[in-house]
């Protein structure tokens, strides 16, 4: 099983088995949180079977930021920079995940670079994206912020709006 996750797919069958020894299969039901946000990032997680929900919060209430499903792996940023969790996680419907903790996640890394350069990239790409999400919707912000002042300009002038 452990084969088919890319973070892992570099790994030698020794420190598979290893890894699958010190980690712990969890199942999760549907709208049962993975990780909370604010709590600390002591582990990471490798989604097995099903999809969750990458939740953000607002004062109006949470929104979905992503969905990840089979094989993706979360929380190496909480764990790589030793801060608490910085969304909630929650299973989409039935989850089968995988919970590897943190000294462990942290010792695959410094004993494995391929391992390690995988999680970079994948870290970067997270980014990067949402630096482009953020992006359009500053855009969008923007283009609102423009067409409310030409309706504030037009009904100063007496124009229909």
């Amino acid at each position: 099983m452990l084969r088919k996750v890319p973070l892992f797919g570099g790994l030698d069958p020794a420190k598979l088995k290893l890894l699958a020894f010190t980690s712990r299969a969890i199942r999760f039901g549907s709208g049962e949180n993975l990780m909370r946000v604010g709590e600390p990032a002591d582990s990471v997680y490798v989604i097995i079977e099903g999809e969750v929900e990458i939740l953000g919060e607002t004062p109006a209430g949470e929104f979905v930021i992503g969905v990840l499903g089979s094989n993706a792996s979360i929380g190496e940023m909480g764990v790589l920079s030793n801060v608490p969790r910085g969304t909630t996680v929650r299973a989409k419907g039935a989850v089968r995940a995988l919970r590897i903790a943190g000294d462990v996640f942290l010792r695959l890394l410094t004993d494995n670079p391929g391992c390690a350069l995988h999680v970079m990239r994948d870290l970067s790409a997270r980014v990067n994206a949402g630096n482009a999400r953020v992006a359009a919707a500053l855009r969008d912000v923007d283009s609102l912020k423009q067409q409310l002042r030409n309706a504030q300009e037009a009904a100063r002038n007496g124009a229909p709006t």
